[in-house]
């Protein structure tokens, strides 16, 4: 425990530091590299795989079967429908059977209803039918995305005025964007549905990702705000002790919020099979995960990029710099 104080002691006070400002370029192509790869991946796969209820159908629940096998479940609905139908089978919670297809008449959901009654042996009140039309499907993913764009200009306005300076708002939602891109780019490479929980999922991630930003920016202030022409510092300098200095509490932060979300993840998915509680738990394991790491690597550097060449930051460090040359004179 003492030796985890004097680290981060080490980082406060500067005796220890990572030069995270001016490796810039080589995080800013580690980050680009996770977003195209998540971008060509998915799009070699065919796009995101959205849940029912985006692109609309019908949907069967076999509760208590004698089998809980999938290929049961295909094959009554490929006899009833036809082979082209592909539907979605699942188990949900060890005991039941989910059936996902396309939009069916009225006949063929009781058909299949009693279709999968008979194949599971069970009463066809033990399996339930619901449907849900594409068109509520489509309106609730014109209003996600609505949302989310209001909220990113929103919070890029409020952020340029609680810093006094848009390029702060700039750099916050580059990393913010980063973390969606990236969260949403897991679940197209893997295959996962999109499903409103996801998006809850999505959602929850922004304001995380914000939060650790704005920690890191208000250190940033606080370090450049305090120190003028006679900085012993450059602007550069300022900024990554910054970053160093919230360093730990970053971290301790992420740790503390990813292992009780990789709690609900484990138990959600492999223990109770609920596909609601994996959904949420992995748009948030991924969403922290990329938040610290944009915060860190992405966000601060890029700040230091839009504001380097600015009249103010170049007067930082000139006692540095008057300090340095008569030494560089003495050793020639």
């Amino acid at each position: 425990m003492s030796m985890l104080t004097r680290f981060g002691n080490g980082l406060y006070t500067g005796e220890r530091s990572f030069d995270f400002v001016g490796k810039r370029m080589v995080w800013y192509l580690v980050g680009a590299g996770l977003v195209l790869l998540a971008i060509v991946i998915t799009t070699l796969r065919g796009g995101f795989v959205f849940g029912i209820e985006f692109r609309g159908g019908s949907e069967f629940r076999v509760s208590n079967p004698s089998q809980v096998v999938e290929s049961i479940a295909s094959d009554t609905v490929n006899d009833v429908v036809g082979v082209g139908s592909n539907p979605r089978v699942s188990i949900v919670g060890g005991d039941s059977v989910r059936v996902q297809t396309e939009q069916l008449t009225t006949e063929e959901t009781e058909l299949i209803r009693t279709e999968l009654a008979d194949a599971y042996d069970v009463p066809v009140n033990e399996v339930t039918s619901s449907f849900i039309g594409a068109t509520w499907g489509q309106d609730i993913t014109t209003q996600a995305l609505r949302a989310l764009a209001v909220f990113l200009v929103l919070v890029s306005g409020v952020m340029a005025l609680y810093f006094r300076t848009w390029k702060m708002s700039l750099a916050a939602m580059t990393a913010l964007i980063h973390d969606l891109v990236i969260t949403a780019g897991v679940y197209g490479v893997l295959g996962f549905e999109i499903t409103p929980a996801a998006v809850i999922g999505f959602l929850t991630i922004l304001g995380y990702s914000l939060y650790d930003t704005v920690v890191v920016f208000d250190k940033v202030r606080e370090n450049t705000g305090e120190e003028g022409e006679e900085s012993s510092r450059t602007f550069a300098e300022s900024v990554n002790l910054a970053v160093n200095q919230t360093l730990v509490r970053s971290i301790n932060t992420s740790v503390v919020a990813v292992l009780p979300v990789a709690g609900i993840l484990f138990i959600g998915s492999l223990l109770l099979g609920a596909g609601t509680l994996r959904d949420i738990a992995l748009a948030l394991f991924i969403g922290i995960l990329a938040g610290t790491y944009s915060t860190i690597f992405i966000a601060a550097p890029m700040y230091v990029h839009l504001r380097e060449n600015e009249p103010e930051a170049k007067k930082m460090g000139r006692r540095k710099e008057r300090v340095q040359k008569p030494s560089s004179g003495a050793v020639r």
